[in-house]
């Protein structure tokens, strides 16, 4: 049998719920070349690799412990046999049945080793968590490109494709945190370009708690500091002014919106993230 051009490459744990929202959002994709699906389950105790199979996917099963979020991914790439690596997480959701053609169409433009997707919250998510998304670059409707020598480097691996000979010359990195945004730099030093493509859209969002906001942003401060020496919060003062800032913004997204009763969990969960941001800073 010929291989497909196109490998969906999806990590999963414990991700019965999110793949019945995932696997019919990619049956409905309309891609040129054939398709394949992929996937490396980290032992999940539900009915994740029962869906998998029903889909047609190819599964790999590891320990848990062996996960990794470069070196999972290298082994989809190692395991797949297309030559578009098209990496999703369990938990996002491709809107329109032109998505992952969309992010292929753009990975074709010249010395581009990787795209990825524009990502939006769902219409059933809670303002903060919504606010959250919409604030971020990834879900702006701008194109972006980032070009060899360019000191901004952006990469996002919830949804985004790569060239599979490119992934197998410069894998990603086996870090903890940040490893799409660190192979990012690697390619463009390579000489390669990666894109933004706002039209390819997918559903993507997380509804931290206090605690795990703390730790999400620690780890991602801590990221910013080690790989690239960036200090997000440099003191008790910067900490004051990003919980004023992440209220502003709640606050303005609640006035155009709606939902002032997620007020109280807002002063709690953006001072626990900013504090996590802080604890990253200072190591």
């Amino acid at each position: 049998m010929s291989a497909p051009r196109i490998s969906i490459c999806i990590p999963t744990w414990n991700g019965e719920r999110d793949l019945a929202r995932l696997l019919p959002a990619l049956a409905r994709q309309r891609v040129e070349g054939g398709v394949e699906i992929v996937a490396v389950d980290s032992s999940s105790k539900d009915g994740t690799r029962a869906l998998l199979e029903a889909a047609g996917a190819r599964v790999e099963t590891i320990p848990q412990s062996e996960f990794g979020h470069g070196r999972t991914r290298n082994q989809l790439a190692r395991l797949a046999r297309g030559e578009v690596l098209v990496f999703l997480t369990q938990d996002c959701e491709p809107r329109d049945a032109d998505t992952l053609a969309r992010l292929v169409a753009s990975l074709a433009e010249p010395r581009t080793a990787g795209v990825f997707a524009r990502i939006l919250p769902r219409a059933d998510d809670d303002p903060l968590t919504a606010r959250t998304v919409l604030d971020h670059a990834d879900a702006s409707e701008t194109p972006w490109v980032g070009e060899p020598g360019a000191d901004a480097v952006r990469f996002n691996d919830v949804a985004s494709a790569i060239w599979r000979t490119v992934l197998l010359e410069v894998p990603f990195p086996d870090f903890a945190f940040g490893e799409d945004v660190a192979w990012a730099r690697v390619v463009l030093e390579r000489g390669y370009r990666v894109r933004f493509e706002p039209r390819a859209v997918v559903y993507h969002a997380h509804r931290y708690t206090p605690a795990q906001a703390f730790e999400r942003y620690r780890i991602d401060a801590a990221f910013q500091r080690e790989r690239f020496g960036r200090i997000l919060r440099p003191g008790a003062l910067s900490v004051m002014k990003g919980i004023a800032h992440e209220l502003r913004r709640d606050v303005a997204h609640m006035a155009r919106h709606g939902g002032w009763s997620h007020l109280p969990r807002a002063l709690v969960l953006r001072s626990a993230q900013v504090r996590g941001q802080r604890a990253g800073s200072r190591g």
